[in-house]
């Protein structure tokens, strides 16, 4: 080979060997990519979610707990109300229904002379005054000591301390079978003082 021939042929070996040095360069940028972006998958892959071990509630669940909580609480509070108001509606039926007996018993001993056909069959307790707030009130004790049902009607007067009869109030008992006993409650409504003295009137069996 001529000494042209050795000048040609060097600029081409130069090029073919900067060629040769890129390509390796790319496939090692390559390669290294490849491992970097494994290595970033297998550590995405491998670390855990620290959000999820940081003891906090995540928020929908704890919007579900507090929804739940406000949920029993109002349930309890309805059920609270619905019992008070049922407590309310049978204190007002049996005052009513205590009522209704005064009416009646009052009806059937204003034509009563005298003290009525029943005085043996009635008799009365007191109520000591911390159990009914201060108030005087009396247990009328009525017995049906007959051999059929019968319906009793008491009258309970209240008298001062000179023996006037300053408020009367009057209880029954319906329908007793023989032998039965009913414990109806007179209660006065004056105040404590002065002292008055419960005096059973009459007692009409009818």
């Amino acid at each position: 080979m001529n000494t042209k021939s050795l000048r040609r042929a060097r600029p081409a070996a130069l090029v073919l060997a900067v060629v040769a040095a890129s390509t390796v360069t790319l496939v090692s940028c390559g390669n290294d990519n490849d491992n970097d972006s494994s290595a970033s998958s297998s550590s995405q892959v491998s670390t855990p979610d620290t959000a999820s071990f940081s003891g906090m509630t995540p928020s929908p669940l704890k919007s579900a707990a507090s929804s739940a909580v406000a949920s029993a609480r109002a349930a309890a509070s309805a059920a609270a109300s619905s019992a008070s108001a049922a407590a309310s509606s049978f204190e007002a039926s049996v005052s009513a229904e205590v009522a209704r007996a005064s009416k009646d018993a009052q009806n059937e001993l204003k034509d009563v002379k005298g003290q009525g056909n029943a005085m043996s069959e009635v008799a009365m307790t007191g109520k000591p005054r911390a159990q009914t707030s201060g108030l005087l009130a009396v247990v009328v004790n009525i017995t049906n000591k007959t051999d059929k049902k019968a319906s009793y009607a008491v009258q309970v007067d209240f008298l001062d301390s000179s023996g006037k009869v300053v408020e009367t109030r009057y209880v029954g008992a319906e329908n007793l079978a023989p032998g039965a006993k009913a414990q109806p409650v007179a209660i006065s409504a004056k105040p404590p003082e002065p002292v008055l003295t419960p005096k059973l009137a009459k007692a009409q069996r009818y």
